[in-house]
């Protein structure tokens, strides 16, 4: 557990001074860094100043994997195949129907399709692991055979994910980060996958029963930090782990904002970071719109606060309209010239 903790302050403007450190090898730039502490106010310091291993963190290229190039914003396109997801319940329970929406999902521009066969919303009851396969390998293997890919896992259990695996998946991404069932980890490693894994505090069943945190923005690097080395023993390589903070899974409205206002310090994981926002309840809370098929212009404002932070994944249900928005943002930041 780190006494420090380092936030890029990141920019995108074309001004760019000359001791400006580009973010892994990305659209965002920086030249001062906040130092955070358990015990005392932040400060700011040069990112000349930096501990060569944060800088190295931070400024290092990251490699690509499962045909995904982290050099500029991705999109994960979701597809529940479930009867309770808290935005699409039901609507793609049917293989025919889950794969005819991630074949759409990726001609708007999917990077990647996120598969699930278990929801996680809070209050979901866990699935059988027998269940989770019935739903997600059929539709992993159709997609597969048609060319539609790649394709992700999203489970916490190693039977689904090696199942998945088999039938064609290329990521496994799994929200208890290993910590439901550690042999999936084991699974990850012997097929050379890279994992997402997220922070989750509690069950999906109980998450959100008023939980607590010391420092949430603190609390919730430790945890993927010590994730990162349980991945690392288990033979999983750095360069093949995608972190993600997990909002919404045990966080208040008030823990999921300083989280996206604090994005950045989870770079200096030297780890891609995925940030899945879209829909959630703190958008509909924000916003007043229970419904959460409405919460598409607020899951965009969310997208577009992660790529200003250097967001390099974002999993989202409306891939168009955030494709949308990220390709004109880009348009606009990429007009500068290129730096190294």
């Amino acid at each position: 557990m780190p006494s420090e903790y380092y936030r890029p302050l990141l920019q995108t403007d074309m001004a760019r001074p000359n001791d400006a450190v580009t973010l892994a090898s990305g659209w965002t730039w920086f030249n001062r860094v906040e130092i955070l502490t358990r015990s005392a106010d932040p400060v700011q310091i040069p990112a000349a100043d930096l501990p060569v291993p944060v800088l190295k963190a931070l400024s290092a290229p990251r490699a690509a994997c499962a045909g995904l190039d982290w050099t500029r914003p991705n999109l994960m396109g979701i597809v529940n195949t479930t009867p309770d997801s808290f935005s699409d319940g039901g609507a793609f329970l049917a293989t025919n129907d889950a794969v005819t929406q991630a074949t759409r999902l990726k001609e708007e521009g999917a990077d990647i399709l996120d598969i699930g066969g278990e929801s996680t919303r809070p209050g979901a009851e866990t699935v059988d692991s027998a269940q989770e396969v019935a739903r997600t390998q059929p539709v992993i293997a159709a997609l597969t055979k048609a060319g539609v890919g790649p394709i992700s896992i999203d489970t916490r259990k190693a039977v689904v994910g090696a199942a998945a695996v088999e039938a064609g998946a290329q990521m496994i991404n799994d929200v208890a980060a290993f910590t439901y069932d550690a042999t999936l980890a084991d699974v990850a490693a012997k097929a050379d996958v890279p994992v997402c894994i997220m922070h989750a505090k509690g069950q999906p069943k109980d998450m959100q029963r008023a939980p607590q945190y010391s420092d949430v923005l603190l609390d919730v690097y430790d945890f993927l930090e010590a994730r990162i080395e349980a991945c690392l023993a288990a033979g999983i390589a750095r360069d093949r782990i995608v972190v993600d903070p997990g909002i919404g899974f045990g966080k208040t409205l008030e823990h999921n904002l300083t989280l996206l206002r604090g994005l950045a310090v989870f770079h200096a994981l030297g780890c891609p970071v995925l940030l899945g926002a879209s829909r959630k309840r703190f958008i509909g809370t924000l916003t007043n719109t229970p419904d959460a098929a409405d919460r598409m212009p607020g899951t965009l404002a969310v997208t577009l606060q992660g790529y200003a932070q250097g967001v390099q994944l974002h999993r989202v249900h409306d891939i168009l309209p955030a494709k949308q928005a990220l390709d004109i943002t880009e348009a606009v930041v990429r007009g500068r010239s290129e730096h190294d």
